[in-house]
């Protein structure tokens, strides 16, 4: 679709394609992306619960795991329902504003993740390589810090992002995209997208670059000290501790710097291939993190199963008014 006399505003709206090529298997397709969303609101919504209702847990590691779950849950969020929208009921038009939001809540998020990220493997380094002195280095307001500054800048860098599609002039409004992911929607422009790509690469790789980076010599630091440990149980302990944190963080950044740098460079692969990897990395992530560390932490598994078996209990196993008039027979 191409607009008429929009040479110098913004539409009013644009039209999501989905996943190109895979139209007809749209209806399909959302069923498993429904399933993935279900098990990452159950999943993240768990982590929250046990942490607030354990006090033991009220500790460093513990509250960052609970800002990656609220995180997760707001990156889902933002596109999921919209992409199954999409799916079921061909809900392909979204408003200009709303696509600024969600663009801004994909990749603020994002850029809020990776420093938590960050801040978490920072908090391992002081646990492990500092045990001492970690008390002092990591009480609980230099949690609060450490995820102010992780929210600060990631908003902070992705505000800018949003704001300049305000200045573009759009040629056409089909995204072809399921969500409104950023290169997607500058390519709609008519011209005039310098601005945006070089702001655009250089925040991306200026997050993801110095967070990992950061997060590399951490662990690098963390592995010297595992390695001169003399118990093999202290060893085996502490790997399967950070052994969670790693696979969280590669399946963050893996699918997450494909996605980013196949939008500008990859021509060569299948669109359709770009799309789904680019749906996919928005939900599963947040699905597997709260697996992740459900399975590699013990308090974490043993919270979950109290409080399943506290609804357990408490679930009465008949009506209150039976319960009453029982009471009250003769």
């Amino acid at each position: 679709m191409q607009f008429s006399n929009y040479s110098h505003q913004n539409p009013s709206s644009f039209l999501l394609m989905g996943i190109p090529g895979l139209e007809a298997s749209h209806f399909w397709i959302a069923f498993p992306f429904c399933s993935m969303y279900a098990l990452a609101v159950l999943g993240n919504m768990t982590v929250l619960l046990v942490v607030h209702s354990e006090p033991a847990l009220h500790q460093p590691m513990y509250l960052f795991l609970c800002m990656l779950s609220i995180i997760d849950l707001v990156l889902c969020t933002s596109t999921v329902p919209k992409l199954l929208a999409l799916f079921w009921a061909n809900a392909a038009e979204i408003a200009f504003e709303a696509c600024a939001t969600q663009m801004f809540f994909i990749h603020g998020f994002s850029a809020i993740e990776s420093g938590i990220l960050l801040a978490m493997a920072f908090d391992r380094y002081l646990a492990i390589c500092q045990p001492l002195r970690y008390g002092s280095l990591m009480p609980p307001k230099a949690v609060g810090k450490l995820g102010a500054a992780a929210i600060f800048r990631g908003l902070g860098l992705m505000t800018p992002l949003t704001c300049l599609l305000a200045g573009l002039s759009y040629c056409s409004r089909v995204v072809a995209h399921s969500y409104c992911e950023h290169m997607a929607v500058v390519k709609l422009a008519c011209r005039g997208t310098k601005p945006n790509n070089i702001y655009g690469i250089t925040a991306s790789t200026l997050v993801v670059g110095t967070d990992s980076i950061c997060i590399a010599v951490s662990y690098a630091l963390i592995l010297q000290a595992v390695l001169g440990l003399s118990s093999k149980e202290a060893r085996a302990k502490t790997f399967g501790t950070c052994g969670s944190h790693l696979g969280v963080i590669l399946l963050f950044y893996t699918p997450g710097l494909f996605s980013f740098y196949t939008q500008r460079f990859g021509q060569h692969v299948p669109h359709h291939i770009h799309i789904l990897l680019a749906d996919l990395y928005l939900i599963v992530p947040p699905m597997l993190n709260p697996i992740i560390y459900g399975m590699k932490t013990k308090q974490i598994r043993d919270g979950a199963l109290r409080l399943l078996k506290l609804g357990t209990v408490i679930k009465p196993s008949s009506p209150p008014w039976t319960l009453s008039s029982s009471l009250h027979s003769p």
